[in-house]
């Protein structure tokens, strides 16, 4: 199974008062994680997948530490844990790998529900097969946000 891993810069503006990554601030680098790996890894040259619009239908985060500026990007690993006739669930850690002088550290796990939509026709549409086959490059078993195995669908 593929993991997804896109590096997200910290700006100085994500800072709050309390001199960490604002938690509103995750949500945005979920979505350019997501974003990155919908649309500039969908399948084929001048494929039409993923490029007719889509909407957030649920987020769900867990903050594990907090996460202060730095020059050196973050790194946001993603998944798909569900793909349904017409939504997908992503997964998201957002961390520092191990080095030889320090062990993974997770600031961040999430999932996203995605629903492809049609824009033009102003409703969701199904998944096609073209998007199908290459989620599933990405597809892993579902776990809860806080790392605990759940089964059937997403808890409210």
């Amino acid at each position: 199974m593929a993991r997804h891993h896109y590096r997200c810069p910290l700006r100085w503006a994500d800072m709050d008062a309390f001199g960490h990554v604002n938690n509103v601030v995750f949500l945005r680098y979920l979505e350019e994680a997501r974003i990155d790996f919908m649309f500039r890894l969908a399948p084929g040259e001048g494929s039409a997948s993923f490029t007719g619009g889509s909407v957030v239908a649920r987020h769900e985060i867990d903050y594990k530490l907090p996460l202060v500026h730095r020059h050196e990007p973050v790194l946001i690993e993603s998944w798909v844990t569900r793909i349904g006739a017409a939504s997908l669930t992503i997964r998201y850690e957002v961390k520092d790998e191990a080095t030889a002088d320090s062990p993974e550290t997770v600031y961040v796990r999430a999932e996203t529900v995605v629903v492809p939509y049609d824009l033009a026709a102003g409703r969701p549409r199904r998944i096609t097969a073209e998007e199908k086959r290459f989620l599933e490059e990405y597809l892993d078993e579902p776990a809860s946000v806080s790392g605990t195995r759940r089964e059937g669908r997403l808890a409210a």
